[in-house]
């Protein structure tokens, strides 16, 4: 039984360290996805610190239902199907696992659980370059991953690892998305660039991509995923979910632009020589 079969697109949010808002970017974008149309789900792929159910808002002991002894059922949240390692143990666990029970754990959930006829399933990878991205580059056909970054330095520097591992992997870079960019002031309305500028447009450029959203650093944001109800659910209309609406447009633009490429012809150059 292949699980994955239905889904139309697996796409990865990566990103070379912790702390860049990878997890806020995955489940926002998913959110807007859904929002525009598409039919989504969301794994949460980060075993050791699973934190889409608390983004979600899903409540806490809530446990996917069991079908035929190994299948789950995907935990719906915001019109979202979602699985974490979180709806499966104790938010206070501490998963001290090797490397093979990790990739087997991801494994399970991405193969046991019964997506739908999804249009995008958004994978929340863990941090770095580790088993779980190769594991996983290694044993689907990914539609391509994106790649979360602040604009400091020492994001971008780690950011950079993150690319050549899928394109060691050759996995379709999709772009790059700089979150945290500006932050403007609630009182007196000053714009600033707390992280930094230009590094995303730089990071982009150095590997042929585009940046494909650029976010603001908000509080809003933050207070909102904490409290189970995402930006996108609590202030649609607003200016900070109409970025990760041009994220969620800029993403669906590339796939179909891969898409494209990958169906056009090859051609036959003949010359005389």
């Amino acid at each position: 039984m292949d699980n994955l079969a239905s889904i139309k697109h697996l796409i990865c949010i990566a990103s070379g360290k912790g702390g860049v808002g990878k997890s806020t970017t995955a489940v926002n974008l998913a959110i807007a996805l859904q929002q525009q149309g598409f039919k989504v789900g969301l794994l949460d792929a980060d075993i050791y610190g699973p934190s889409q159910p608390l983004m979600l808002g899903v409540r806490s002991g809530t446990r996917p239902k069991i079908v035929d002894g190994q299948y789950m059922e995907p935990v719906v949240a915001h019109n979202i199907e979602s699985n974490s390692m979180g709806y499966l143990v104790e938010g206070s666990t501490a998963m001290v696992w090797r490397a093979p029970m990790i990739v087997g754990a991801f494994n399970q959930m991405l193969r046991n659980t019964l997506w739908s006829d999804l249009d995008y399933l958004i994978i929340d990878m863990p941090p770095g370059t580790g088993d779980i991205q190769l594991s996983l580059s290694q044993s689907v056909k990914l539609t391509g991953a994106v790649i979360v970054t602040t604009p400091q330095d020492v994001a971008l520097l780690d950011a950079r690892k993150g690319i050549e591992m899928f394109r060691k992997v050759d996995v379709p870079l999709l772009g790059v998305v700089e979150n945290m960019g500006v932050h403007v002031c609630s009182s007196c309305g000053h714009a600033e660039a707390i992280f930094g500028e230009g590094g995303g447009q730089q990071l982009a450029h150095d590997y042929g991509v585009s940046v494909i959203g650029s976010l603001p650093l908000d509080l809003s944001i933050r207070e909102h995923t904490d409290a189970g109800t995402p930006i996108l659910i609590a202030h649609p209309d607003g200016t900070v979910a109409s970025a990760y609406h041009d994220l969620a447009r800029s993403l669906v633009a590339r796939v179909a632009e891969l898409e494209r490429e990958s169906s056009s012809p090859a051609s036959i150059s003949v010359t005389d020589d």
